[in-house]
């Protein structure tokens, strides 16, 4: 299978909440140290009452003074991935399309997706583990630079913004569903009603990407 005449296209691809389900990777590394209940009350701060992702991550930081990359590892595998992600990744590079993870979640958990077939992947800049150094703020990303990433990688693959689609669940990716042209709610909170162009709740990515893959 190779793409049409107008070029191939980037499918971008939220973590927390998308592909990975009901959870994010801040609530799976939480839960390896054992602080799953205060993880969850800065998931509330930052869902419902306005805490900046540079301040949650500076928070986070302190809660994961013991991290390892064993703890990373362990909660990567251990978390509740959606099925077929693989599957999905492969067919969209056997199409001659490209395939990218955009996260506001640490990269050294979002980077673990490249051996999953994902041609770039972005997350918020961390310190290395074990941690030695504190966050820097200006290296966490946030929903606007969800857009800004979007347009690097178009030029670093010769895409058009408009051969774009874009995958999330929540207020993270209003941005980003509003200059793609095609835009799908993945087990989506009430942030991005109106703007995606399909809707999905299930368990499947193989069933999300059949929404898209016939509109070449």
């Amino acid at each position: 299978m190779t793409s049409t005449a107008s070029g191939p296209r980037l499918h971008l691809f939220d973590l927390d909440g998308t592909l990975i389900r009901g959870s994010a990777a801040a609530v799976e590394i939480s839960r390896q140290l054992g602080v799953g209940r205060e993880i969850a009350e800065l998931e509330r701060d930052f869902v419902s009452r306005g805490l900046p992702p540079d301040e949650f991550a500076v928070r986070a930081r302190e809660l994961w003074a013991e991290l390892t990359v064993e703890h990373v590892a362990a909660a990567f595998e251990g978390a509740p991935w959606l099925s077929g992600i693989r599957e999905v990744w492969d067919d969209i590079r056997k199409r001659g399309d490209y395939c990218a993870v955009i996260s506001l979640s640490p990269d050294f958990f979002v980077s673990r997706l490249l051996e999953w077939g994902a041609h770039a992947t972005h997350g918020s800049r961390w310190p290395g583990l074990p941690f030695t150094e504190p966050v820097d703020r200006a290296g966490i990303l946030n929903p606007a630079a969800k857009v800004k990433i979007a347009n690097r990688l178009c030029a670093e693959f010769g895409v058009g913004l408009d051969r774009c689609v874009a995958y999330g669940d929540s207020m993270s990716d209003a941005e980003i569903f509003t200059v793609v042209p095609c835009a799908v709610a993945v087990n989506a909170d009430h942030h991005l009603s109106g703007l995606a162009t399909y809707t999905y709740a299930g368990d499947d990515l193989r069933e999300v990407y059949e929404l898209v893959s016939l509109q070449q």
